[in-house]
């Protein structure tokens, strides 16, 4: 037996979730967090890679975020794989707090291997006294915090996902 859909990402997903990435034709189906950083001079850019338990960098994850606005969901996504460096980069306006949570992006990752994809969420370092009052970023044990945290530098923030390990990023079960 072949696998189905949900048992792997493939290549199809290139084609229907991504074209805009690999140089299809025809724009993307849904309406796209993703922004010209040259058209928004207010955009930020999330860049980091997705590790394994070996710490090995995965070169082929397929990353989606979502951002609630308070008014509209966005979502977009990023293939590792066109990556030279397997990274995926994110172009976006930063989120607003909404009902006083600490601004956040949802984040879901796609991988081989992987039959359920994960859930966890990006906050941003420079937001530090919405992250102090956030209740889920509190819900977690403080060590761990970090791991759901981007640090920025400059305009960037970086974000690095460990799959396992001691560095492993706290997931959610949604």
């Amino acid at each position: 037996m072949k696998q189905t859909p949900s048992q792997t990402v493939g290549p199809y997903f290139a084609y229907s979730l991504t074209p805009e990435q690999y140089f299809y034709n025809f724009k993307s189906l849904v309406e796209n967090v993703m922004v010209n950083p040259t058209e928004h001079p207010e955009a930020v850019t999330i860049v980091g890679k997705v590790f394994d338990g070996e710490n090995n960098v995965i070169p082929d994850a397929m990353i989606e975020i979502w951002q609630n606005d308070g008014e509209n969901q966005l979502f977009g996504r990023f293939g590792t794989g066109t990556d030279p460096q397997s990274r995926f980069i994110f172009h976006t306006i930063k989120p607003e707090s909404v009902n006083g949570q600490a601004p956040y992006l949802t984040v879901i990752i796609f991988m081989r291997g992987q039959l359920i994809h994960s859930y966890t969420r990006i906050y941003f370092s420079d937001e530090v006294i919405l992250n102090e009052k956030d209740e889920v970023l509190n819900s977690i044990e403080k060590e761990r915090r970090k791991t759901l945290i981007a640090q920025k530098n400059g305009s960037t923030y970086e974000f690095n996902i460990y799959m396992q390990g001691g560095n492993e990023t706290v997931f959610f079960e949604i």
